[in-house]
């Protein structure tokens, strides 16, 4: 996450996302570094709109939010069911090994 957090950094400051410039932020934060991973991030970013990505990113997450409580609403009472159905039947199993035990 780190190293996304040093292109960002470098794009809010209008410098060039490179390897040698988020290699650096990385190391002034005393971070171990990976040349591969930041070579790999600078190959994906190039050619992104960076901004374009940030605006669709901060467009996109409020109305995933907005829809996530009703789903969640719904899926939660179904799913404790089948949690607490599970767990039942564990007990059950178990019970019955412990049993077997005693007369085995």
């Amino acid at each position: 996450m780190e190293y996304v957090y040093a292109a960002l950094l470098l794009h809010n400051a209008d410098k060039d996302v490179t390897e040698d410039a988020i290699t650096g932020i990385l190391q002034a934060a005393d971070v171990d570094v990976d040349a591969t991973r930041v070579k790999a991030l600078v190959a994906s970013l190039d050619g992104v709109d960076i901004q374009e990505a940030i605006e669709k990113a901060a467009f996109a997450a409020p109305a995933a939010a907005a829809g996530a409580p009703a789903a969640v609403a719904e899926e939660a009472p179904a799913a404790a069911e089948e949690a607490a159905a599970e767990e039942e039947e564990e007990a059950e199993e178990s019970g019955m090994e412990g049993l077997g035990a005693l007369f085995g």
